[in-house]
Parts: C-alpha cells; sequence; structure tokens
C-alpha cells in the first residue's frame, strides 16, 4: 500500500483529483465533479485544481484552463515518491 504524505493545505478532494487525472490522461472540472464521489461542485473542482496547478501537482492543458492534467510531480505525490508536507501553500492572491 503506497503512503501519501499530503499538505496541510491539501484535502482528499485534491488527492481524488489527481487519481482521476493519472486515469483519464486529462479532465474538467465538470467531469471530476461527476466522478469524484465527495459530493463536490464544478466550482469547488475548479479551485482545487488551481491550487494544484499552483503547487505544480497539476498542470492546465488548454489556455482557458478548462482541462488538466497531472504532473510527474503529482505522479510522484499519488505513488508515495514525494512528501508534500513541505510543500508551500499556494497563495490564493494569485489564484
Amino acid at each position: 500500500m503506497t503512503t501519501r504524505h499530503a499538505a496541510t493545505w491539501m484535502c482528499p478532494l485534491d488527492e481524488r483529483t489527481l487519481e482521476i487525472l493519472r486515469n483519464e490522461d486529462m479532465a474538467s472540472p465538470s467531469y471530476i465533479a461527476r466522478e469524484v464521489s465527495l459530493y463536490a461542485s464544478t466550482g469547488r473542482v475548479r479551485e482545487r485544481c488551481i491550487m494544484l496547478v499552483r503547487a505544480e501537482l497539476a498542470a492546465p492543458v488548454s489556455k482557458n484552463w478548462g482541462h488538466y492534467e497531472i504532473t510527474t510531480k503529482g505522479e510522484e505525490f499519488l505513488d508515495g515518491e514525494l512528501d508534500a508536507r513541505g510543500l508551500p501553500r499556494p497563495q490564493v492572491a494569485l489564484l
């Protein structure tokens, strides 16, 4: 079993979003909201995707930030190879 070490600013939705992005190669916030079983709205998923982008765990695929993909760093986190506890909290003011 893989042991993941999430950052204090991360929530369960973040891990589930990264898992979906890995399984689907890329996905939109609305798709993730439908697939995730955490009762998250599309807006909430979009907010978390932006946080994951700022932490370099995900990346936007399109210029309008409509779809996202997982980064190598995100893959490393899911595989338990990256201890995210050391990642700084993304700056909300920059979102």
